[in-house]
């Protein structure tokens, strides 16, 4: 298996890479807009082929290059199923993984940050890896005010889907804004401040509720075109820009 993970430093976001070599097939998880050139580059360097793009959820502070990465190169789009998007060529559901070669990416429903956000896992090697999109960040998780969130559902989402894993799995997220690039199931367990192992739902309901966060500044952009896989205006990714520039710390989790 080839892994990279890429960063996107205006929204903070990470892609990751995923390759097969007996195919020459990729697989790229939660692609950025400003990236594709990027992208595309570190694929052709490693002698790949994008066959898919995968999203975690709707993401409400950048836009998908998912669409624009199809009419690039072919790739199919893969989204949760349960998003119900025209533009995705397959739809991903717990019966339902994606394989890219002999990688089968497991997806694990976890609502909280969004109604219909997915985690996706990946055991191969002998080494568990979970890509927790905005549902489990490093020392955080996402912010549940917004897109039907649901603060319940998501401690239930991140106790009874991710921290039942195996202790050694690895947890890469979809932001980090520390530069810190991945943790373990049994850490997060361990020193989450929000929801370590210690903290009650009445805790951490009450941390989410007094988050005292904005309102997020591309949401009314970032949203509508990611409900068409990206397929947006040609000045969406410049409305982004003028809406702030770089997010600012911490948003959104």
């Amino acid at each position: 298996m080839i892994f990279r993970q890429l960063f996107e430093p205006e929204s903070s976001t990470y892609t990751y890479l995923f390759g097969w070599q007996d195919t020459g097939e990729a697989l790229l998880l939660d692609p950025v807009m400003e990236t594709v050139d990027r992208d595309l580059q570190t694929i052709k360097d490693l002698g790949l082929r994008l066959a898919y793009t995968l999203d975690t959820h709707i993401h409400a502070d950048h836009i998908t290059s998912a669409c624009r990465l199809r009419a690039l190169t072919g790739c199919k789009v893969a989204y949760p199923a349960q998003d119900d998007l025209p533009c995705a060529d397959i739809g991903v559901a717990e019966d339902r993984p994606l394989n890219l070669g002999d990688l089968s990416f497991r997806p694990l429903f976890t609502p909280g940050h969004t109604e219909t956000h997915h985690c996706y896992l990946l055991d191969h090697g002998g080494q568990p890896r979970v890509f927790t999109g905005d549902a489990l960040l490093i020392d955080g998780c996402g912010r549940t005010d917004f897109q039907n969130g649901d603060t319940a559902a998501l401690f239930r989402s991140v106790h009874e889907k991710i921290f039942t894993l195996p202790p050694d799995t690895l947890v890469y997220p979809a932001h980090d804004y520390q530069h810190r690039h991945v943790s373990t199931v049994a850490q997060e367990r361990e020193r989450n401040p929000r929801l370590n192992d210690a903290i009650p739902f009445e805790e951490f309901e009450e941390i989410m509720t007094n988050l005292d966060l904005p309102y997020p500044k591309k949401i009314d952009v970032a949203v509508p075109a990611n409900r068409k896989c990206g397929d947006c205006p040609e000045d969406a990714v410049e409305q982004l820009h003028r809406i702030g520039g770089k997010s600012p710390q911490g948003w959104p989790s």
